[in-house]
């Protein structure tokens, strides 16, 4: 079987020359964290007498050596060592988050490379799974912790990067480096990622309106509770529908930019897996451990360098984190926006933002409820309002199809202006509830007024 061969060795088997439908199990999120990889040389390793080695050193050098952000692996040993050692926790978690960043790149390296193999489909649905795998394993363990404000602020944290940080950055760049070009895009792929988001927004806001129209905490927490676990599994049910759409009726819409590509490099569109089916799976696993152990560090020590620095864990957990631990799709984003390729851009930061909104944050409410945790969706009234201001913002940015520099310094601003809003807010740990009180509290005595 082609899984079973070298791949790195074929020149003219079936796997050199894959059909248009393969190549297209690619996202927008593939495409754009291969652009910091790098091209292996496999002359020395191809000298190797023994066939298992040869292989085992070829994939090492395509996993470890094939991106650009190789040279922070090792903040991974030293992030153990640190742990086991009983070095001061703030270099755990600070060691830990620089490894996350080189992790998540090669997460999505692997996917694409079993999709080569599965099909555009299979690889659709798992694109789909681990596009953030990062977040979501954090989000797990912070649960199995009953760190609950730490799982809300960092999945708000990772839209609001994406939709302000992420998108800002890359139409302000695109926008001056193409200053005398009109930077279009196709609206439809927009549309639909903002017409889920508005969803998610309204499935956020009606617990915290709930809480604040309720008579008492002790009638509200129940209800809220319920209300927040059927609005999870309507929002599950929608983002399934969104990847039938995606992968299926409407494929066109996702593939349009990934096909103009190809066309732009004189139809060499031709690639290749670098490696084996089994040997991806197995190096996504491993990947997938490693993510799980430095994610246990990132969650155990985040409160120790919260105190240690000076800084709220709220401003460490909504900006810091998805700043680092997304650090190589973002940089992917950026550089497609520098060639003129918007689609691709908006694909990573609002299908990055959608697959949080939509799928990870009702997932992790939907496991709490397994767990016997009680989670719900009411994120505070700061927190959700800076969400519903992003969201609208994004969507009139992107209503006429086209960009340039100004609506991206203009999201960017916004993003500055939310960060230093919650860099000065020293909420403790544990006390969004007794936020939540306290507003409502202070909501009746205006009315009554």
């Amino acid at each position: 079987m082609a899984s079973s061969r070298e791949p790195w060795l074929l020149e003219n088997g079936n796997l050199k020359g894959l059909s248009k439908e393969i190549r297209h199990g690619k996202t927008a999120h593939n495409m754009s964290s291969s652009s910091l990889r790098k091209k292996s040389h496999l002359t020395l390793v191809s000298k190797v007498p023994c066939r298992k080695l040869r292989q085992f050193l070829a994939n090492l050098q395509e996993v470890i050596l094939g991106t650009k952000l190789s040279v922070l692996f090792p903040a991974i040993p030293l992030a153990i060592v640190a742990d086991c050692y009983g070095f001061a926790r703030p270099w755990v978690f600070a060691l830990s988050l620089l490894g996350l960043t080189p992790l998540a790149e090669r997460v999505s390296f692997l996917t694409e490379q079993i999709a080569y193999y599965t099909g555009p489909t299979v690889g659709g649905l798992l694109n789909a799974t681990c596009g953030n795998a990062t977040e979501l394993i954090i989000a797990i363990f912070a649960l199995s912790q009953r760190k609950i404000d730490v799982v809300k602020y960092s999945l708000l944290g990772s839209v609001l990067s994406n939709l302000l940080l992420v998108l800002g950055t890359s139409l302000f760049c695109g926008g001056i480096a193409n200053l005398r070009l009109e930077q279009k895009f196709d609206r439809r792929q927009a549309d639909v990622n903002s017409l889920l988001l508005l969803l998610a927004l309204l499935c956020h806001s009606l617990p915290m309106l709930f809480r604040m129209s309720g008579a008492s905490d002790a009638v509200t927490v129940d209800p809220i509770l319920q209300l927040s676990r059927a609005s999870s599994i309507v929002m599950l049910i929608a983002y399934l529908s969104y990847l039938i759409f995606q992968l299926f009726t409407h494929r066109q819409l996702f593939e349009a930019q990934e096909e103009s590509d190809n066309d732009e490099n004189g139809g060499g569109g031709e690639e290749e897996p670098v490696i084996g089916f089994w040997s991806g799976f197995i190096w996504l696993v491993g990947m997938t451990a490693v993510i799980s152990l430095l994610s246990e560090y990132v969650v155990q020590t985040i409160e120790d360098a919260s105190d240690s620095w000076g800084i709220s864990v709220s401003f460490i957990s909504i900006i810091l984190l998805p700043i680092v631990g997304n650090a190589a799709e973002h940089a992917g984003a950026i550089i497609f926006a520098f060639k003129n390729k918007l689609d691709i851009s908006l694909g990573v930061a609002l299908g990055s933002a959608t697959q949080i909104s939509m799928f990870v944050v009702p997932l992790c409410v939907i496991t709490a409820w397994i767990m016997g945790i009680k989670m719900d969706l009411n994120f505070n009234l700061l927190e959700t309002g800076s969400l519903a201001l992003s969201i609208i913002v994004v969507a009139f940015t992107l209503q006429d199809g086209t960009s340039h520099y100004m609506k991206g310094l203009v999201l960017l601003l916004l993003y500055i202006v939310i960060g230093a809003c919650f860099y000065v807010s020293k909420t403790p740990l544990n006390q969004l509830s007794t936020i939540n009180s306290g507003t409502k509290a202070a909501i009746d005595r205006i009315f009554r007024a």
